[in-house]
């Protein structure tokens, strides 16, 4: 890779004091000493349970050429290659702003309560066949990943795709100041964090704020599958942004999704533009997979890219690790299928990812591992609950639930399970508990879906799961 930014360019940025430095330019900017490469800039960012700092001479040794480190820290640093700044983040953050201010790329902003992560990658599949596109990598989305992606940057980039999380009112804010984008994009309005917020409505606006460093010129692409749709108009107006786009299976939509099918292994969908209707069909399950799809066509057609083009592009699409995708263990003839939901979880994709799991044909047991929604605060246990019917209609034979409010959807399940619905119902409070209960219960033929919030862990039956299956 050629280089990012030079030494000088990244000491003007940051108004850095440079000590040690032998390096004439850097190759990337990192957080992460472990998969640090040749010729990086080395960030220390301080975590809740971490000091990045600790880690700057293990980056050096692992060809780091230089670490951005804050002033606090400098002293422990004497005789190796480091720029002192004030503060390391906000050192990264101004290398970000200087990678936004000298790109002429068309920039692309991502925000929703569930599918912002699933847009972006399809948004980047598309436009990376025909452009230099620069796209944010996992969910690296907060206060210090939307600046850490942006620092990538590469100065040739003709399309950067950004996503933009939030867990408080303000920080979309701050975020897509920095990212200024060209196109806004929201992918649904939710009830994830929740927790964080006095209501629906907040959020809405939370996730309005995605249009604030919108230029009037800019262009707002909205999912209109909630009741939001008038608030999120009028701040897109606020702005003075003119073009306003809305998508989805709402009969308000300009561009409307309609005659929705599962098949086995895809989704397909009629499209209506109002001028042109179209046929689209994913290699994804899922209604709300059909939506995020949408959404992706339509940034691409304002960038100038047809529908036939893009659909050309998405057609091999497929959902990501912990995001939807369906493992196939075994003996092609009686496989274990495997869902991976197993990245992320609110009240919204929780009931998407039941409708496309009860839609789902075997002859094998139906199996469910299910754990906690976090971050919905004083309305989390109702939540929970509300989960009670969408479970049953999974027609799911067994139902592993884990974390502390599941508890209560387990007894509540309990007591209104009639003979005919016969659900095998099991509750832990952590994953470790019952991960070998969950392996040992699967056989040939049956099929499972693992979802939850990241922080419930349940990464670790999907790879024992994997483990396990796939090559026996």
């Amino acid at each position: 890779m050629e280089s990012l930014f030079s030494m000088a360019q990244i000491i003007a940025a940051t108004s850095g004091s440079e000590q040690n430095i032998t390096a004439q330019y850097i190759k990337s900017v990192s957080i992460d000493s472990r998969s640090i490469e040749k010729g990086a800039l080395y960030v220390p960012i301080v975590g809740d349970r971490f000091d990045g700092h600790d880690f700057v001479e293990n980056a050096l040794e692992n060809g780091a050429a230089a670490a951005l480190v804050s002033s606090k820290n400098a002293e422990r640093f004497s005789g190796l290659p480091i720029i002192i700044v004030p503060d390391s983040l906000a050192g990264m953050v101004d290398i970000a702003r200087e990678a936004r201010k000298r790109s002429k790329a068309k920039i692309i902003a991502i925000t929703g309560s569930a599918g912002k992560t699933t847009t972006k990658s399809m948004v980047h599949k598309i436009l990376a066949a025909f452009a230099t596109t620069h796209a944010s990598i996992k969910s690296f989305n907060n206060h210090w990943g939307v600046p850490l992606m942006l620092a990538n940057m590469p100065r040739e980039t003709e399309f950067g795709i950004f996503e933009i999380g939030m867990n408080h009112s303000g920080e979309i804010a701050d975020l897509v100041k920095l990212v200024a984008p060209d196109i806004a994009l929201i992918t649904s309005i939710g009830s994830a964090h929740l927790g964080n917020f006095d209501n629906m409505e907040d959020i809405a606006r939370a996730k309005a704020e995605i249009f604030s460093a919108l230029k009037e010129s800019g262009t707002t692409i909205v999912n209109s599958d909630h009741s939001f749709m008038e608030l999120l108009q009028e701040a897109s107006a606020e702005q003075g942004v003119k073009n306003f786009i809305a998508y989805g299976f709402s009969e308000e939509s300009d561009v409307k999704i309609t005659n929705f099918k599962q098949h086995e292994n895809t989704s397909s969908a009629m499209i209506s533009t109002g001028s042109k209707d179209f046929y689209m069909e994913l290699q994804v399950q899922g209604r709300h997979m059909i939506a995020n799809g949408v959404g992706a066509l339509m940034v691409a057609k304002n960038l100038g890219i047809s529908f036939e083009k893009s659909l050309e592009q998405l057609e091999g699409f497929g959902a990501a690790a912990g995001r939807g995708a369906v493992l196939f263990l075994g003996d092609n003839a009686n496989p274990v299928q495997l869902i991976d939901e197993s990245y992320n979880a609110n009240p919204s994709s929780m009931a998407a990812a039941l409708e496309v799991f009860s839609q789902q044909k075997t002859a094998g047991k139906r199996v469910l591992v299910l754990g906690e929604m976090l971050e919905l605060g004083k309305n989390s246990e109702q939540m929970h609950l509300g989960l009670a019917e969408s479970i049953k209609a999974s027609k799911a034979d067994r139902v592993f639930l884990v974390g502390t409010n599941m508890q209560g959807l387990k007894k509540a399940m309990e007591t209104k399970i009639d003979m005919e619905t016969k659900i095998d119902i099991v509750w832990a409070q952590e994953i470790t508990q019952i991960c070998p209960d969950i392996v040992n219960s699967l056989d040939w033929g049956d099929i499972i879906m693992v979802k939850g919030s990241n922080g419930i862990g349940l990464s670790l039956v999907v790879e024992e799961i994997q483990s396990h299956f796939a090559g026996a």
